[in-house]
């Protein structure tokens, strides 16, 4: 490998992949609800301690506020479908963002282990979170959500894959 700058650039013959619409709408969802929670959360005692005309403004302030939260959970839950993710020949490069993109190589030699999880609502739409830890002591590992269940097997069986392979060359 060459001492260039472009020597660890992603491969540009390999496509980036999205994640599917489905997890960005599960995850927008879920994120809603969790926001809308707060507001219930912290108003529900002062909405019940309230009387008459009080009351009635409260509750309309409550659902105002509530509907914010709601809105602002599913734009933040939404921020997913702005991540993407591709395996090469170097390793698993993430990148995340729309205006300001973050992006993540974690080289093959630097993959200790890879992990999927599959909480309920991921089982129920078919979808999995990959989590790929490092031998880095800056990044210790990253985190790869909304993927499609197969993808993300698939990308668990080439990392480990390569784990072995590296292994058994030492």
């Amino acid at each position: 490998m060459s001492d260039s700058p472009d020597a660890h650039a992603p491969d540009p013959a390999i496509d980036w992949h999205a994640p599917p619409a489905r997890a960005v709408r599960l995850h927008a969802t879920t994120n809603a609800l969790w926001f809308a929670v707060i507001p219930l959360l912290a108003f529900a005692i002062p909405l019940f301690a309230a009387d008459g005309e009080q009351r009635l403004r409260m509750l309309a302030w409550y659902v105002g506020v509530t509907v914010a939260a709601a809105f602002a959970g599913a734009y933040s839950g939404a921020r997913l479908r702005h991540q993407r993710w591709r395996l090469d020949a170097a390793g698993l490069w993430l990148r995340q963002g729309r205006l300001w993109w973050r992006e993540t190589h974690v080289p093959n030699s630097r993959v200790q282990h890879v992990d999927l999880k599959h909480g309920p609502l991921e089982r129920r739409f078919g979808l999995a979170t990959l989590v790929v830890h490092t031998a880095a002591v800056h990044l210790s590992g990253i985190t790869v959500r909304g993927l499609d269940e197969a993808d993300a097997e698939q990308l668990r069986g080439t990392l480990a894959k390569q784990l072995d392979d590296a292994g058994d060359a030492l």
